[in-house]
């Protein structure tokens, strides 16, 4: 199953540094029931939703840590469904995409990370503040293969 779980890019050096997305629980979104009946659309559009559910969950992270960057990172994860309560009374944030992951994920099932460039850091100041997040329309998150994580400057 993939979730999408949204993090930072300390989390990300956390990430290189320990080998495990830690602690559990962790808050993720993924192509659930829920989201399939709240979503029309095929297989790609209920993912990008997921994604997008991710990323904008990365900006509550960076409102709870002022000395992160200013970036969106959300973690692209291939788990077993066994880990994954898919349950939406339980769901991160009311979304119908929320899922929670009951346990560490090793990181050779992080599948990809994807990070705003640093050209996005004032959208994303702005989003995080009383300012308008429509700007982060503009900014498409890049991504990285896992080999690549310990290359992605802050």
């Amino acid at each position: 199953m993939r979730v999408y779980l949204p993090s930072t890019l300390p989390r990300i050096r956390e990430l290189v540094a320990s080998g495990t997305v830690a602690p559990a629980p962790l808050k993720g979104f993924a192509v659930t029931d829920a989201l399939r009946s709240a979503v029309e659309g095929d297989e790609e559009e209920l993912e990008y939703e997921a994604f997008t559910a991710a990323a904008n969950a990365s900006l509550e992270l960076l409102a709870e840590d002022p000395d992160a960057p200013r970036r969106r990172v959300v973690l692209a994860v291939e788990i077993t469904d066994t880990v994954v309560d898919t349950d939406p009374a339980g769901a991160p944030g009311a979304s119908p995409a929320g899922v929670t992951v009951e346990a560490q994920i090793p990181r050779k099932r992080v599948a990809a990370a994807h990070v705003d460039d640093p050209a996005a850091e004032e959208a994303v100041a702005a989003a995080l503040g009383p300012g308008d997040a429509a700007g982060l329309e503009d900014h498409d998150l890049l991504w990285f293969a896992t080999q690549e994580l310990r290359y992605i400057e802050e």
